[in-house]
């Protein structure tokens, strides 16, 4: 297993319940198998650039440790959800 990071961005217009609840879902699919070391949603930050028509986004950080297949699980999971804006998994070599 390897160590991975990544960061994705929820609509803004989604109740902190809701982001919550969307941070256990993806951390749930990560704990399938692989281990969550560390968890922080940063909160509502202002974006750099417009994604979609929105300025403003729900940052959350998450690292792991997990398969390649978990990961790619991650991913189409992530790219299903309609909540979430924009997501980057990166692997971690430090």
């Amino acid at each position: 297993m390897r160590k991975y990071e990544v960061m994705y961005i929820i609509r803004p217009d989604v109740e902190q319940e809701a982001v919550q609840a969307l941070v256990e879902k993806f951390n749930g699919v990560i704990s399938n198998g692989g281990e969550v070391t560390k968890s922080d949603v940063i909160g509502k930050r202002r974006l750099a650039y417009e994604i979609n028509k929105l300025r403003e986004g729900h940052f959350v950080l998450v690292q792991f440790t997990a398969t390649a297949e978990i990961v790619n699980e991650l991913d189409r999971v992530m790219k299903i959800a309609d909540e979430v804006i924009r997501s980057l998994i990166v692997r971690d070599v430090a």
